[in-house]
C-alpha cells in the first residue's frame, strides 16, 4: 500500500509521555540528501520514517527504506517549491499554522502521572452504577469568600435536617435549588464513572447506601447527596436495530406511513421472517442497513433513554422489542449480547480522551501549574503585590476600573513598589506590574457588593496562571523533539495542500481541455461491462405482483393523496366556491413542483344546468392552474353531463415509478418495490440469475415475487466522459502530480548521500 506523507491529523495529538521527550538539539547533523541547495538532514528522515513504519514487518530493509525516501523526497520537492513562491508569508498561512500550534501543544500543558491515576480511577468506578438523589444550594465558583460561607452554612442546615429523620425527598421538593427537584424530589437515577462532574462523582462513589454524603462543591454550588443503591455496572450491550425514520415535525400522513411500516416489520419478524434479509431491504437507517443493522456497544446513559430502557429489557440473544420511538424514528431492536465491562487496556485510549475532556481534568492542570512554576523559577515580589493590590476599590468591583500609565515612568523609591516594578519573574524574565494593571482594565467584569481585593486576588490568579502556560508554549519547540517535529509536519502539510490544489487538484477539474485529452489518449482505462436496462418489481404476494404488472403497463399511476375528489362550482355558473379554489391553490404547488404530474379535470353538470356549461368548468380549472404556472402539458379536460352536482372531478396521476409503489402500498407499505435502472453484473442477485437479453421474467427469491422487464441489453464498449468523469479526474490527477514532480526534479537536482542511507538499513 502506498504511504503517504501528510501532516499528522489528529493522531499526532495522541503521543504520549511528552514530559519524557528528547530535548532537542542545535548540533551538525550529518546530511542525507542535498535537494538544489537545501540539505535535508539524516534525523530527520529517520524520525520520521521510524515513526511511520516502525510497526511494518518490513521497516529497515533497503525496499522499505527506498520506497520512503522517494516519497519523501517528492514531498520535500513540494515544500521547497511553496516556500520558494512565499505561501509560507501569508497572513492565512500564519493563522492556519498558529490554530494547529494551539491544538499539537494541548498534550504538552499536561501532567501525564496525573491523566494515568485519573484514568484508573474512572476505569475502577466504572465497575459500578449508583442511585442517588441530590439537595443543591447554588453558588458562583469565583463567589466572595462570605457567600461561599452564606451558601455553605445553609446546605449543613439541610442536611441537619435530613439526617435528623426529614424525608429526604421532601426536603429536596422544598428547598433544593436545582430546578428540577420540585417534580423529581431530586432523584437522579442511575449514573457511573464520567457522568457527573468530577467533585459530584467522588463524593457520590465515596459515600456508603443509605447514608447522606457531606456537603460537596462543584461548579453549581454545594451539594449533599443520598445514595440509594450500589449496584454492579449492567455491561456494556450489543443491539441490532431495524429503522424507519420519523421525526417529529415530518408530516402527519408520512407520520403514519412510518408506523404502518414498523409495525408490519415487527409482525413479519415475529412470524419468523429473516432479520438480514428484512433489514437489507426496508431499514432506513443506512449506516448500519448493510451491516445486519448492528449498533457499537453501549452502556448505561449513552443512548437515547426510551432505545436505552427498552434494549436493556431484553434477556436472550435474538430476543426482539416491540416498535420502540425515539426522536429519529421506530426502531425494533434485537439483542445481540451483553458483555461485563471490557479490559482496561481495551477502554484505556477512549478514557484518556475522555478524561482530558472532563471536570476532572481541573487536577490534571493544578499539577501541570505546579511544575512548572518550579521548573520555571517563579518567585514573586511581595512588595509590587501589595502595590497592584492596593489599586483594588469598588471600581474594580463595579467593572470600571481602569489603568492609566504614567506619562514617564516613575521611579520607585527604595523598598516602594511601583507600575515598573516587577510583579514576578519566569526565568529571571520580568513581569512588570503594569501589565498586570493593564490585563485587569482588559479582563474585569462586574460583581457589585463582592471584595475588592477577592476580586483582585481572582484576576491575579488567572494572570499568573495564564503567562506561565504562555511560556511554556512559547519553549515547547526547544524543549521537546516530538512537538518540534509535530509543528514541523503541520506546517509543511499545509504548504503541501495549497501548493497541491493549485497544482493537481483543482487543477484537474478546471483544465477541461486538458481532461479531455488525456481521458482520449487513456480511453482504453473506461470501458463498459455489459448491462441491461432494466425494470424490476418486488412484490409481497403473486396477487400483488400480477396488479402492479397491469398499472405498470399503463405508464401512469395514480396518486390520490394529492387530488380533491372534486371541486364544487356555484350553480349555473363556471366560477367555483373558496373551498374549491383552496384546494386547487395546492394541487397547483404539487403539480408546478414535479412535472411527472398529471391532472384530468372532468366538468360535470347536473340536471336543468346546460351542457356547454360542462366544458366551460373543466377549461375554468385549466386555465386556473396555467395561472400557477402549470404546465398545459400536464393537464386534459374532458366532460360528463350525467352528474348529481355541479362540480369538476379531478384524476391525478404520475409517471413516476414511484406513484406505482404508493398506489398498492396504501394497505400494506412494504407490499412492493419498484426500479429502473441499468445493472451491472453484481447490481441485483435476481437480475443476475436472468438471462441477460431482452424480455419479460416471472421469478421468486427470499420470499419475494419479482417481474423484471430488461428493455435494452447495452454491450461493453467505451464510456464518455461523463460517465467516467469521477475516475478520469482522478486519473488525471496521479497524471499531473508525476508531471509536476519531474519538472521539480529538473528544477531542484537529487543529490543522495548514499553512505548514510546504509545505515538506516538494519535488516
Amino acid at each position: 500500500m502506498r504511504k503517504r506523507i501528510l501532516f499528522a491529523g489528529a493522531a499526532a495529538m495522541l503521543l504520549a509521555g511528552c514530559q519524557t521527550s528528547k530535548p532537542t538539539t542545535a548540533a551538525k547533523q550529518p546530511v542525507l540528501e542535498t535537494l538544489g541547495n537545501h540539505e535535508v538532514p539524516v534525523s530527520e528522515f529517520a524520525y520520521v520514517y521510524r515513526k511511520n513504519n516502525a510497526a511494518t514487518p518490513e521497516a529497515g530493509t533497503r525496499a522499505s527504506v527506498q520506497e520512503y525516501l522517494d516519497l519523501y523526497t517528492n514531498f520535500r520537492l513540494k515544500v521547497l517549491e511553496a516556500e520558494a513562491r512565499g505561501l509560507d508569508t501569508t497572513q492565512a498561512f500564519q493563522r492556519e499554522l498558529e490554530g494547529y500550534k494551539q491544538q499539537l501543544a494541548q498534550p504538552y500543558l499536561t501532567e501525564k502521572s496525573v491523566t494515568d491515576k485519573l484514568v484508573r480511577e474512572a476505569y475502577e468506578r466504572m465497575s459500578k452504577e449508583i442511585n442517588a438523589a441530590h439537595i443543591l444550594v447554588r453558588v458562583a465558583p469565583d463567589a466572595d469568600p462570605k457567600d461561599t460561607l452564606a451558601a455553605y452554612q445553609k446546605l449543613q442546615a439541610l442536611r441537619q435536617r435530613v439526617t435528623s429523620g426529614e424525608d429526604f425527598y421532601k426536603v429536596a421538593a422544598e428547598a433544593s435549588e436545582d430546578p428540577s427537584a420540585k417534580e423529581n424530589g431530586g432523584r437522579l437515577g442511575y449514573f457511573t464513572a464520567m457522568q457527573m462532574v468530577y467533585p459530584f462523582e467522588s463524593a457520590a462513589f465515596k459515600t456508603p447506601a443509605g447514608q447522606v454524603s457531606q456537603p460537596v462543591r462543584t461548579r453549581f454550588g454545594y451539594h449533599i447527596i443520598k445514595v440509594n443503591e450500589v449496584r454492579p455496572a449492567q455491561g456494556e450491550i450489543k443491539v441490532a436495530h431495524l429503522m424507519i425514520r420519523a421525526t417529529p415535525n415530518m408530516p402527519a400522513a408520512d407520520s403514519v406511513t412510518a408506523k404502518k411500516k414498523i409495525d408490519e416489520l415487527y409482525s413479519r419478524l415475529k412470524k419468523g421472517e429473516n432479520w438480514e434479509k428484512l433489514v437489507g431491504q426496508f431499514s432506513e437507517d443506512v449506516g448500519s442497513a448493510a451491516n445486519g443493522g448492528e449498533l457499537p456497544p453501549f452502556s448505561t446513559g449513552r443512548m437515547i433513554p426510551s432505545f436505552e430502557e427498552a434494549a436493556y429489557r431484553l434477556q436472550k440473544p435474538g430476543d426482539l422489542s416491540a416498535p420502540v420511538q425515539t426522536p429519529y424514528g421506530w426502531h425494533v431492536i434485537k439483542l445481540i449480547g451483553k458483555q461485563q465491562l471490557p479490559t482496561f487496556e481495551e477502554m484505556e485510549p477512549t478514557l484518556k480522551s475522555k478524561v482530558a475532556k472532563d471536570s476532572r481534568s481541573e487536577l490534571n492542570r493544578e499539577a501541570f501549574l505546579k511544575r512548572i512554576r518550579t521548573e520555571n523559577q517563579f518567585t514573586e515580589n511581595k512588595a509590587a503585590l501589595d502595590y497592584a493590590f492596593s489599586k483594588a476599590d469598588t471600581s474594580l468591583t463595579n467593572g470600571r476600573f481602569k489603568y492609566v500609565a504614567a506619562a514617564a515612568p516613575a521611579k520607585a523609591q527604595k523598598g516602594k513598589a511601583s507600575d515598573e516594578t516587577a510583579l514576578f519573574t519566569i526565568k529571571g524574565k520580568e513581569y512588570p506590574t503594569k501589565d498586570f494593571l493593564t490585563y485587569v482594565q482588559q479582563n474585569q467584569r462586574a460583581r457589585p457588593g463582592a471584595d475588592a481585593r477577592h476580586t483582585m486576588q481572582l484576576l491575579y490568579d488567572q494572570y499568573v496562571n495564564q503567562t506561565l502556560t504562555d511560556y511554556e508554549k512559547s519553549n515547547l519547540e526547544t524543549k521537546y523533539e516530538d512537538y518540534r517535529m509535530l509543528v514541523k509536519e503541520y506546517r509543511d502539510g499545509i504548504l503541501l495542500f495549497q501548493l497541491m490544489d493549485e497544482k493537481v487538484w483543482s487543477k484537474a477539474v478546471e483544465d477541461t481541455a486538458g481532461l479531455q485529452k488525456f481521458f482520449t489518449a487513456n480511453q482504453a482505462n473506461y470501458q463498459w461491462a455489459p448491462r441491461v436496462q432494466a425494470t424490476v418489481i418486488s412484490a409481497a404476494s403473486p396477487q400483488l405482483l400480477t396488479q402492479a404488472q397491469k398499472l405498470l403497463a399503463t405508464g401512469q399511476y395514480p396518486v390520490k393523496r394529492l387530488a380533491p375528489a372534486s371541486v364544487a362550482f356555484k350553480a349555473n355558473s363556471a366560477d367555483f366556491t373558496k373551498a374549491g379554489q383552496d384546494a386547487l391553490d395546492r394541487l397547483a404547488a404539487s403539480l408546478a413542483n414535479d412535472t411527472a404530474l398529471t391532472v384530468r379535470v372532468t366538468g360535470q353538470i347536473k340536471r336543468g344546468e346546460t351542457a356547454a356549461l360542462a366544458k366551460r368548468r373543466a377549461t375554468r380549472v385549466a386555465d386556473y392552474l396555467k395561472s400557477k404556472q402549470v404546465a398545459a402539458t400536464q393537464i386534459a379536460t374532458t366532460t360528463n353531463a350525467k352528474a348529481a352536482a355541479s362540480t369538476a372531478l379531478l384524476t391525478v396521476t404520475t409517471s413516476a415509478v414511484t406513484g406505482l409503489e404508493e398506489a398498492l402500498n396504501e394497505q400494506n407499505p412494504l407490499a412492493v418495490k419498484v426500479e429502473q435502472r441499468p445493472y451491472q453484473k453484481g447490481d441485483s442477485k435476481v437480475v443476475d440469475a436472468l438471462p441477460q437479453q431482452k424480455g419479460t421474467y416471472n421469478t421468486q427469491q427470499d420470499g419475494r415475487y419479482y417481474f423484471v422487464r430488461i428493455e435494452e441489453v447495452l454491450p461493453a464498449g467505451p464510456k464518455s466522459l461523463s460517465d467516467a468523469r469521477g475516475q478520469a479526474t482522478a486519473d488525471y490527477q496521479n497524471y499531473l502530480e508525476k508531471e509536476w514532480i519531474a519538472e521539480l526534479r529538473q528544477k531542484y537536482p537529487v543529490s543522495i548521500n548514499q553512505t548514510e542511507v546504509d545505515k538506516l538499513i538494519t535488516k
